[in-house]
């Protein structure tokens, strides 16, 4: 299960830095590195090298379940930042302080465990001991409550959301909302086991693993999923705006014929913008064209059309069809 999170993890943090490259806000990106670094400490054979250097007395638990709490410190920071919802509430739930009173409780926790050889088994073994139970319950609260107000966030991102772009946000709801319940069934794991009613924790231990990993798997899925959208997006309207560029050209030539525009004086400029300013100097210069009460220069209905659609487009609509009609007549006309 641990080594099928690691991986996970590692696919993540691939993406995330090939997806999201050159954006200014990071912190989806360090939660990503944190959260595999932990994850990948958690795989028993590289916990065992990892604690045997330590001394062997299990202080790579510690360091790996700090390096988790950092982690979701920072998803729920790059969550928080990807919405414009941003109450006193959560920045204080979300914010460095809880982090650091969460670390500084878990620490103290941990020095009071009598932890003795590496096991890979930590809370199974020792978890009977109060203080780590304390030591998980501290965790375990923090994570409950930091992935409970990304469910809120991301649920309000699901509503604002449109098309393609809500399953990113679908899943982080559902993949937070999974979290929380393997919060729950963990606290009660661990009040169970200090009481004293192993057979009470051997039941609640069931739904764990299923939960740990549906957690981890939406929440990637989720993760990934927003760079990927964007940049399908983004691949998706360059497409678009090609397709109008080549279909609005007849009727741009046309319109410079009789009124020479800053494609005509400013040629240099044009090969080197983008193709979205491409596509906005046309259409630019085409109603100068249909305006200017020196020329006389008009449209025929197709052609206005798929200018009206370029007009869209440029204002950020989906909604216009993309493709001219095959037959275009060739009825522009223009006189200086």
């Amino acid at each position: 299960m641990q080594t099928f999170v690691a991986v996970l993890m590692g696919l993540l943090v691939a993406s995330l830095l090939i997806l999201r490259r050159g954006r200014a806000e990071r912190s989806i990106t360090y939660a990503a590195i944190t959260i595999a670094v932990a994850m990948t400490i958690n795989v028993d054979a590289v916990y065992r090298s990892i604690d045997a250097l330590l001394g062997g007395s299990n202080v790579a638990t510690l360091i790996g379940d700090c390096a988790l709490m950092v982690g979701i410190f920072f998803l729920g920071r790059g969550i928080m930042k990807a919405g414009e919802y941003q109450p006193g509430p959560v920045r204080v739930v979300l914010g460095p302080t809880a982090l650091l009173v969460a670390l500084g409780g878990v620490v103290v926790a941990f020095l009071l465990i009598d932890r003795g050889a590496t096991t890979t088994n930590f809370m199974i073994d020792l978890g009977a001991q109060p203080a780590a139970a304390a030591y998980s319950m501290i965790q375990f609260s923090y994570y409950g409550i930091v992935v409970g107000t990304m469910a809120v966030l991301a649920s309000r991102q699901y509503r604002w959301s449109v098309g393609l772009q809500r399953l990113p946000a679908g899943c982080l709801v559902v993949g937070s909302i999974l979290g929380v319940a393997l919060c729950v069934v963990v606290l009660i794991m661990d009040i169970a086991h200090v009481a004293g009613r192993v057979d009470l924790m051997a039941d609640v231990s069931v739904a764990y693993g299923p939960l740990y990993i549906l957690t981890f798997f939406f929440l990637c899925v989720g993760l990934a999923g927003q760079p990927t959208v964007r940049y399908l997006s983004a691949r998706r309207r360059a497409a678009r705006t090609h397709t109008l560029i080549k279909d609005l050209a007849p009727a741009w030539r046309a319109a410079t014929i009789v009124r020479p525009g800053l494609s005509q004086t400013d040629a240099a400029s044009v090969r080197t913008d983008g193709v979205e300013a491409q596509l906005h100097r046309q259409v630019v210069e085409i109603r100068d064209a249909m305006i200017d009460p020196r020329v006389s220069f008009s449209l025929n209905a197709d052609d206005r059309l798929v200018l009206e659609r370029a007009e869209q487009h440029l204002l950020g609509s989906d909604g216009a069809r993309l493709h001219a009609p095959a037959t275009r007549p060739n009825s522009q006309r223009g006189a200086a």
